[in-house]
C-alpha cells in the first residue's frame, strides 16, 4: 500500500486509534466549547463513527468502505444516508405532513464562512436536494452595524464553490414590513409591550438560573399606549437604547430565553439594503423564526446551542401565525413575492468542532484586524475562502462532513481527519509533477555539455486517463539538498559520495565528486549516469534502494512555494487555563516561503489546479498570484501526517 495513504494515530470522531489501528481512547466527551455563532452559522460536532479495518491499521484507503463503500471524492447516495434528521424528513413526507421539503441556509453577513459552516451547507442544501425539495440562501441581516456587502459576496461565492445553488436568494430585510406588522399584531393581542428599562436594568430584572425574574414595571401598559410608543419608535422619535419591544411570556420560566425577550430595539444605523428607512430592527430570534415561516420552510435546521431557543422560535411562529393571517404578508405579495407561509419545525444538530483551530467569527476577525494573518483568505485560516486558497477541494470537504454524519452529541474531531480526507481526495484527482524546493546542483559529467532530451512521464501512476506529459532532461539537474548526505545516518537509502541512486524515470546515477565553497558548504555534486540503466534498457532492472526526484536545471522554472501548516500549535487554542489566549498559541512555523524550481508542466497549470509534487506533498497553484511565467504554489497538505508524533 502507498505509504502516503496510511495514517496511523488518526482520531476519527469519538474514537482515537493507536498506530496499530487499535482503539486507544474514546473522545465522545471532548469539546472545544461553543463560539458566538448563530443558527445559520457553524455546526461543529457530530456522531461517533468508527472507521477501522478488522486486522490492519486504519487507513484513508480502507476506512471509508466500512461505512458506505465510498470512492475518493464521492458522497454516499441519498438512499444510503442515514441520520436522525433525514429520518424525520422521511417520516414527515410519508405521513403527508408536507408535500415538498423546503430548507434554507441562513448566514448572517457579518463575517466569512468557515469550516464549521460546511456541515450546515451540506445539510441544508443536501437534504433539500435528496428529497426533491428546494433550499433558499437567506441572509439574516438584522444587525446592520456588523454587516458588509463584502461578506455577502464571499458567502455566495463559497456556496457556489461547494457545488450548490439556491432556489431563491432572500434577505431578512426583505421582510422588515412584515415583521413590523407582526409586532403590532402581538401588541394588539396583549403578547408584547414597550419597555423603558435600560439594558443593565433588563439584566438585573431577568433573574438567574436559580431565581425567577421580575416583571418590568412597564409590562402592564395598555394596548393603545404600547402601539403609540412602538409607532414612535418606528418614526425615529427616541434615542438608541431608550425603548425596546418585548414579548410578554413568562418571567418565571426556567428557560431564560422566555423571560420576556426583546423583539425590537432602536438602532439608528443605515442598512446595506434598506438605507435609512428603519431606525428600529428586529431581534434575531424574532426575525429568524418569522423568516422561516414567510418562506414556507418545512425543516429549519440549526445547531445545538439553539435548542433552548426553540420554545421562543415556536412562540413567535404560533403567536403571529403568518400562515393564518395573509394580511400581514401584504407588503410582500404586493411586491410579487409568492404567498407560501407555513409553520416550520426547528431541528437541532451538533456543531462541527475541530481541534488546532478557532472558528469564532469574533476571534477570526481579531486575527485579521491585528495583522496576525494575511486576511480572511489567508490559506492558514479556517475560512472557506482560506482553505479554498490552501487547495482544499469541495469534494474533500463534502466527503469529510458526509462521513461524520449528523447527531445531537457534541464531540471534537482531530484535524488530521480533515487532512487525511484531503490526502485521499487529492491522491485520486491530483496530477503528478516534479519540483525541487531546496535545490542542490547535480552535474552529469558523462553527458555532453548542453545535452538535452525529452522523457515521457505518466501524469498519474494509478489512472491512465490522466494521460502523459513531456519532461525535459539534461546534463545539469536540480535535486533536493536533503536527498544527499556526505555522512549518511544509519538506514540511509539516498545519495552519498560514491553511492548510487535512481533518478525518477531517467536512470541510475552515481555521485563521484562533492564541490564546496570557501565556507565548506556543498554547492554542487558531480557524477555519472549509467547509460545502460535508462528506461527500457536491460540495466534499468538493476536493484537500487533509493529513488529521488529531480528537475532539469536548463529547463526548470523558478517558483515561489509557500509551505503552509496548521495556524495553531496546540490542540485547543481556546483553552486559557494557563493564562494564555489563542493569540499566544499561533504556530510560528505555519507559513514559510521558499524559492524552488518546478518542471515546465507544473508552471503552466491554471490557478487553483492541485498537483502532487512527487515525494513533497500536495500543492495548489495560488488562486490569485500564480502565473505561468511566475508560478506560485501553496502547500495544501503533506504526504504524511507530520503532527501525529507531536500529539
Amino acid at each position: 500500500m502507498d505509504a502516503s495513504r496510511t495514517h496511523p494515530g488518526v482520531a476519527w470522531e469519538g474514537i482515537r486509534c493507536d498506530p496499530g489501528g487499535r482503539i486507544a481512547a474514546r473522545t465522545d466527551d471532548i469539546s472545544i466549547g461553543q463560539t458566538d455563532e448563530t443558527p445559520g452559522g457553524a455546526p461543529r460536532s457530530a456522531k461517533i463513527a468508527v472507521f477501522a479495518t478488522q486486522s490492519t491499521g486504519m487507513t484513508t484507503e480502507t476506512a471509508p468502505h466500512a461505512v458506505h463503500d465510498a470512492i475518493p471524492g464521492t458522497d454516499p447516495t441519498p438512499e444510503r444516508r442515514q441520520d436522525f434528521i433525514r429520518q424525520i424528513v422521511r417520516d414527515d413526507l410519508a405521513a403527508g405532513r408536507h408535500a415538498a421539503v423546503r430548507t434554507r441556509f441562513p448566514p448572517e453577513p457579518n463575517g466569512y464562512l468557515h469550516l464549521g459552516h460546511t456541515r450546515a451547507i451540506w445539510t441544508d442544501f443536501g437534504i433539500a436536494e435528496e428529497f426533491g425539495g428546494r433550499c433558499n440562501l437567506r441572509f439574516d441581516d438584522t444587525n446592520p452595524a456588523r454587516e458588509d456587502p463584502e461578506y455577502v459576496r464571499a458567502i455566495q461565492d463559497d456556496v457556489r464553490w461547494l457545488g450548490y445553488d439556491w432556489a431563491e436568494l432572500r434577505h431578512a430585510s426583505d421582510y422588515f414590513e412584515v415583521f413590523y406588522l407582526a409586532a403590532e399584531q402581538l401588541i394588539r393581542q396583549g403578547d408584547a409591550f414597550v419597555c423603558d428599562l435600560s439594558a443593565e436594568e433588563v439584566r438585573a430584572y431577568r433573574g438567574s438560573l436559580t431565581e425567577p425574574g421580575r416583571p418590568s414595571p412597564y409590562r402592564d401598559r395598555g394596548v393603545e399606549e404600547n402601539l403609540d410608543l412602538f409607532r414612535r419608535m418606528r418614526a425615529g422619535e427616541f434615542a438608541d437604547g431608550s425603548h425596546t419591544l418585548r414579548a410578554k411570556i413568562d418571567m418565571a420560566s426556567g428557560n431564560i430565553n422566555l423571560r420576556d425577550p426583546a423583539l425590537y430595539r432602536i438602532k439608528k444605523v443605515p442598512h446595506q439594503n434598506t438605507g435609512d428607512a428603519w431606525p428600529i430592527y428586529p431581534m434575531y430570534d424574532f426575525a429568524h423564526s418569522l423568516s422561516d415561516a414567510v418562506e414556507g420552510i418545512t425543516h429549519s435546521l440549526c445547531t445545538l446551542e439553539f435548542e433552548d431557543h426553540r420554545p421562543l422560535y415556536d412562540w413567535c411562529v404560533d403567536k403571529v401565525n403568518l400562515a393564518g393571517r395573509p394580511e400581514l404578508l401584504k407588503p410582500l405579495t404586493e411586491k410579487g413575492f409568492p404567498l407560501e407561509a407555513a409553520k416550520p419545525r426547528q431541528i437541532e444538530f451538533s456543531r462541527l468542532n475541530l481541534n488546532y483551530t478557532v472558528m469564532s467569527k469574533r476571534k477570526l476577525m481579531t486575527l485579521v484586524q491585528e495583522g496576525l494573518v494575511d486576511g480572511w483568505d489567508d490559506p492558514r485560516m479556517p475560512t472557506l475562502q482560506g482553505i479554498r486558497r490552501r487547495g482544499y477541494t469541495p469534494e474533500a470537504l463534502k466527503l469529510f462532513v458526509s462521513r461524520l454524519g449528523l447527531s445531537k452529541q457534541n464531540s471534537s474531531i482531530d484535524y488530521s481527519v480533515l487532512e487525511n480526507t484531503l490526502r485521499e481526495d487529492l491522491d485520486a484527482r491530483a496530477p503528478r509533477r516534479m519540483a525541487v524546493l531546496d535545490p542542490l546542483k547535480f552535474v552529469l559529467t558523462n553527458l555532453p555539455e548542453g545535452h538535452a532530451e525529452t522523457l515521457v512521464f505518466a501524469n498519474h501512476p494509478k489512472d491512465e486517463n490522466f494521460g502523459t506529459r513531456e519532461v525535459p532532461f539534461s546534463n545539469t539537474l536540480w535535486i533536493e539538498r536533503e536527498d544527499f548526505a556526505e555522512v549518511p545516518p544509519k538506514g540511509w537509502k539516498r545519495l552519498v559520495p560514491g553511492g548510487e541512486v535512481r533518478l525518477r524515470g531517467a536512470g541510475i546515477v552515481r555521485c563521484d565528486e562533492v564541490v564546496k565553497d570557501a565556507d565548506g558548504e556543498i554547492v554542487e555534486l558531480r557524477g555519472t549516469l549509467d547509460l545502460e540503466s535508462r528506461p527500457g534498457m536491460p540495466g534499468a532492472e538493476r536493484k537500487i534502494k533509493g529513488t529521488i526526484h529531480w528537475v532539469s536545471a536548463m529547463h526548470a522554472v523558478a517558483a515561489e512555494v509557500r509551505l503552509y501548516d496548521r495556524l495553531f500549535d496546540v490542540a485547543d487554542p481556546d483553552d486559557d487555563s494557563d493564562g494564555k489566549t489563542y493569540r499566544d498559541h499561533l504556530n510560528a512555523d505555519s507559513r514559510r516561503s521558499v524559492r524552488g524550481w518546478v518542471e515546465p508542466a507544473a508552471a503552466t497549470v491554471a490557478p487553483e489546479q492541485s498537483l502532487q509534487f512527487e515525494r513533497m506533498g500536495y500543492f495548489v497553484a495560488d488562486r490569485y498570484d500564480h502565473r505561468s511565467d511566475a508560478p506560485v504554489f501553496n502547500r495544501s497538505v503533506t504526504l504524511r501526517d507530520t503532527w501525529a508524533a507531536k500529539a
